[in-house]
């Protein structure tokens, strides 16, 4: 064994003593940002176990805010019905969907018998579009951070773009300046009756212009843009299709499929950054004295994830470019006057088709709805003695409504005897890991506070998700990595499931000067808004479930 001299030891102990009574020691002061600009980026369908996978690689607009940025790798939707319409309602909210209304993509109103989308509106129709269904934020029973930061400073604008109508108008919320999302058409919005759709038009007319005369000119291929992913490529059979999972993709046989193949390609969020970039310049966000809000919601990883899985040469090329132009975007901010405060996030996560699971080990399989909703039916009626289907769901049997032979709601005795026998036949089932009656979980008491998000029960998030008059009757969460879906040439694999593939998301807060911590302890989705009201000073209504969190130094906000 080496010795040292006797010195050497006095002198280490010297040093010890004077670093215990000098106390720890603390890295250099970072204030917490004062932003004139605020923008909230979602992408739809980042898992965080994506982020993770390719974190690495990011060498970007991702790569700039997971070094840069105050990072939480573990962030939560706190609900247990992962979809792109409520997880979009929780991140400027501060609340969960049993609070902002928005419980699903799509619900079953029985008090008409009609299926519902989440932000119908037959009020209002679309600018590009008259003839389409309306949308707005009319059913969203919340306010956002927009109209938090609106009510305290009037001259604060709110402007929000998306891939998806569900994207931007959750995000925007109420009284937003502009709310724009991308269609075969262009990017389009709503207009009120007795609006002008010209003028509600007109801050993205240049910008559809000039993105149809590019595309016209430049044809978007999606080919590789890093070798790399080539290596993910293999061959599938979901159902009764056998596909290669590649790039390029089979050439299109009609313009539809072609329409389908560039919304489902990086083009869609490379389009939606460069109108995020052109609403910032148009209108100077951030350039004034009050605070301003551009939200952006970023839809091809959701795309791509459905029709080609989360693990092949598709999403690894699409996330590698996103990374890329990101950055792009990033470098697009120095332009503004005052501080800039990024905030990235997501609306949920999602899993890998099952067929690709089950090939690595995993229990993995799928749960086909419509067979599976006949069958239950059908075991009701056999029970009850009825002579229609008492069952019925609208975007998914996740939530199922419970109905009369007239499609709408039953009387008190009906209902409930139904609802008894349904509940008793999916407890043997052993697809279903649990079903709940949702007039319990309405009663149902949170978990005691300070109760990390990822040891909720799966009663706890599927009472987040429960919305008296929209939500299902019975909640259904099945097994892990069983997939209530059937594949098709266009879907593969989903998400909406109570399990923390679906639920776990990274959240990043970006700034000049930001720092680069890492904070791995989970937290929630709703904890951001409360986040961003905390640095601008402005007040968040008292029946938010979210909390501040420090982004400066020290534990207060």
């Amino acid at each position: 064994m080496r010795s040292f001299p006797k010195s050497a030891g006095r002198m280490a102990a010297a040093a010890a003593a004077l670093f215990l009574a000098a106390g720890p020691v603390s890295a250099a002061t970072i204030a917490k940002p004062n932003p004139k600009l605020v923008v909230v980026i979602s992408i739809d369908q980042f898992s965080a176990s994506l982020f993770e996978q390719y974190r690495g690689d990011f060498k970007g607009g991702l790569g700039r805010l997971a070094r840069e940025g105050v990072v939480y790798p573990s962030g939560y939707q706190s609900h247990g019905m992962t979809e792109t319409c409520p997880g979009h309602s929780t991140l400027l909210t501060g609340k969960s969907p049993n609070k902002t209304g928005i419980v699903a993509n799509d619900f079953y109103d029985t008090a008409t018998g009609q299926k519902t989308y989440c932000l119908a509106d037959p009020s209002v129709t679309l600018a590009l579009d008259p003839s389409a269904k309306g949308v707005s934020p009319k059913l969203l029973m919340a306010s956002t951070y927009g109209e938090w930061l609106k009510a305290a400073s009037p001259k604060s604008r709110v402007y929000a773009v998306s891939g998806k109508d569900r994207g931007a108008i959750n995000m925007a919320g109420h009284g937003a300046d502009g709310v724009f999302w991308l269609t075969p058409k262009g990017f389009t919005t709503w207009v009120e009756p007795g609006q002008d759709a010209q003028q509600r038009q007109a801050p993205v007319a240049a910008l559809n212009a000039r993105l149809a005369a590019d595309l016209k000119k430049h044809p978007f291929t999606w080919t590789y843009a890093d070798r790399r992913c080539a290596a993910k490529e293999g061959d599938y059979v979901t159902g009764d299709r056998a596909w290669r999972s590649a790039l390029p993709l089979p050439k299109p046989a009609n313009a539809a499929d072609a329409a389908r193949d560039l919304a489902t390609s990086p083009y869609t969020d490379r389009v939606t950054l460069e109108a995020a970039e052109a609403l910032r310049d148009e209108f100077k966000l951030g350039d004034g004295e009050a605070t301003d809000v551009l939200t952006v919601s970023l839809s091809a990883t959701d795309f791509i994830g459905h029709r080609f899985g989360t693990k092949g040469p598709e999403m690894c090329d699409h996330l590698l470019r996103l990374d890329q132009r990101l950055g792009q975007f990033l470098d697009s901010l120095d332009r503004v006057k005052g501080q800039v405060l990024v905030v990235l996030a997501a609306d949920h996560g999602g899993s890998d088709f099952p067929e690709r699971l089950a090939q690595q080990g995993y229990d993995a399989g799928r749960v086909p709805p419509a067979a599976w909703l006949k069958t239950l039916n059908g075991a009701v009626r056999q029970q009850l003695g009825l002579d229609y289907d008492p069952l019925v769901q609208a975007g998914g049997i996740e939530s199922l409504y419970v109905v009369g032979a007239d499609g709408k709601a039953p009387g008190v005795v009906d209902h409930a005897r139904i609802t008894a026998a349904a509940l008793a036949i999916l407890a043997k089932q052993p697809e279903v890991y649990a079903a709940f009656d949702s007039n319990t979980l309405f009663t149902t008491a949170p978990p005691p506070k300070g109760t990390p998000p990822d040891e909720y029960s799966v009663a706890e998030r599927m009472r987040r998700s429960a919305y008296p008059g929209r939500v299902g009757d019975i909640l259904v969460a099945f097994q892990p990595y069983k997939s209530p879906a059937s594949p098709g040439a266009s879907y593969v694999a989903g998400h909406g499931s109570p399990w923390n593939y679906d639920r776990r998301v990274p959240i990043m807060f970006w700034w000049k000067g930001a720092g680069g911590r890492e904070r791995v302890l989970p937290i929630e989705t709703v904890d951001i808004a409360p986040t961003i009201a905390g640095v601008t000073g402005v007040t968040p209504p008292t029946d938010i479930d979210g909390r501040c969190l420090p982004l400066g130094d020290g534990p207060g906000c």
